[in-house]
């Protein structure tokens, strides 16, 4: 490996049979899976709300969104990550969260380390990438944001 390539701190997110690739600076907090659940009449990809610093923050089932089953996590095993918005309404929706399936995993890539490959993806998803010779998906962080502004009171 060239000792001037550049890494950037990425994580792993376990989802239902699939794992995310975000970039640290993406994420705000890592935390235990507890949510209230979702008032009536809302949509199929809403977990809850969290109470997370004074914020009630919409969590959001990233497989639900993408067409998936709404899974909420069993045990120990779930947790919330709270994502930072980087779109027009950041605002409106500093932060939004999604509910994993396990813990997610720090890694630092290099540019050689990722490839984008061809594979099925949904609304929620940007696009499909190899990382070290595992798939991932780098989700569509403005279309959730999307998502968590349409809840947002």
């Amino acid at each position: 490996m060239n000792d001037n390539s550049q890494t950037l701190p990425c994580v792993m997110i376990p989802m239902s049979g699939k794992q995310l690739l975000l970039p640290n600076v993406s994420i705000a907090e890592v935390v235990d899976f507890a949510s209230s659940d979702p008032a009536a009449n809302t949509p199929e990809w809403l977990v809850g709300e969290l109470d997370w610093r004074g914020l009630n923050l919409p969590v959001i089932s990233y497989d639900a969104a993408n067409g998936g089953k709404l899974t909420v996590p069993g045990g120990n095993r779930g947790r919330i990550v709270v994502l930072n918005t980087i779109g027009d309404h950041h605002n409106s929706v500093p932060f939004m969260a999604l509910v994993t399936q396990g813990i997610p995993s720090q890694n630092r890539l290099t540019e050689d380390q990722v490839r984008q490959i061809d594979g099925e993806t949904g609304p929620a998803d940007l696009m499909v990438v190899e990382v070290d010779g595992e798939t991932a998906i780098i989700p569509d962080l403005g279309y959730l944001e999307s998502l968590a502004l349409e809840v947002s009171r």
